[in-house]
């Protein structure tokens, strides 16, 4: 069966954070007639419009976006539903004669979009509501140490701190009896096949990005992140959950509670951004060797060349 031609294929947009991919993309859709749907993991969350930078609700009524802020904020959105939700926005999209144009930071999304993910069987609930219960009650320690019994090579894997990864590889483990490294190194089925879709990588200047970032949090708390941060607080969530981690959240909280002053916290809030845009772009290096590299300072003629490329 021949490759289908370009200007049919998914675009997949990645890149680090405040790189631009998103404005890229509302420009890529409006001139394909496309529907963005997002890989990103903490865009996924209805409480954290501001801190997560999602489109606003302006740039959502311009073309149509799937998979942003359906999920509450006391659930763990995992690459697994992210896959299942991923392969129906993409099915709707098409049905209403619309390019998909997936975009997002989170690599590990579109890896499992184009790699699959490994096909490690459902964990019994009993299972996993043990697991989940032990991490609570003893701590992260105490629960690698277990692991460190039972699974050293998953135990060396993970950093004794994250709970929420020991416990998926405990009950892993004591559901199917295999390490979660094993299942791992099984390949499951693609969503969308590599060669059939369209790869962009966006780049930029490290400085640049560092600078675009410090302005973009600084926008954010015009907008209302520090109430945002402290409505997610009065929840009571799991610090361990997904959302309760967002870049900013820990620092805006601790300013809430009085202990640093906003001056600190907005300092915080941009290392660890800063922090996470290394993390992104060392895994683009590693995993997008192949992706058409964009860089963030678009022109006019460089968009214009980009539309032609997606087209070809």
């Amino acid at each position: 069966m021949s490759a289908a031609p370009n200007h049919t294929k998914p675009i997949l947009i990645a890149g680090p954070t405040a790189s631009g991919k998103s404005a890229l993309a509302m420009a890529i859709a409006e001139h394909a007639r496309g529907e963005i749907i997002n890989a990103d993991s903490m865009q996924v969350y209805r409480e954290l419009r501001v801190l997560s930078a999602r489109p606003s609700v302006e740039e959502e009524a311009r073309v149509p976006h799937a998979l942003y802020g359906f999920v509450p904020a006391g659930e763990a959105y995992s690459a697994g539903r992210f896959v299942r939700d991923a392969a129906a926005a993409i099915a709707r999209a098409r049905s209403a004669g619309r390019r998909p144009v997936i975009v997002g930071g989170t690599g590990l999304y579109f890896k499992a979009l184009i790699e699959g993910l490994s096909p490690i069987p459902a964990i019994a609930a009993d299972v996993r509501d043990y697991w989940r219960r032990a991490g609570e009650e003893r701590g992260a320690g105490a629960l690698h140490s277990e692991l460190l019994r039972v699974d050293p090579v998953m135990a060396e894997r993970l950093a004794p701190t994250d709970t929420q990864r020991i416990v998926r590889a405990l009950e892993v483990i004591q559901s199917t009896g295999r390490s979660l490294a094993e299942w791992q190194s099984l390949r499951g089925e693609p969503v969308i096949e590599e060669p059939e879709t369209v790869r962009l990588a966006v780049s930029g200047d490290r400085a640049e990005l560092h600078a675009r970032a410090d302005a973009r949090f600084d926008r954010m708390m015009r907008e209302g992140a520090l109430d945002e941060a402290r409505a997610l607080s009065a929840l009571q969530l799991d610090p361990d959950l997904p959302a309760m981690r967002a870049i900013g959240v820990r620092p805006l909280l601790r300013l809430a509670r009085g202990e640093i002053g906003e001056d600190e916290a907005r300092e915080l809030a941009k290392a660890e951004t800063r922090q996470y845009i290394k993390r992104q772009e060392t895994w683009l290096k590693r995993n997008m060797i192949s992706w058409e590299p964009v860089t963030t300072k678009e022109t006019a003629s460089s968009l214009r060349d980009i539309f032609s490329f997606i087209q070809r």
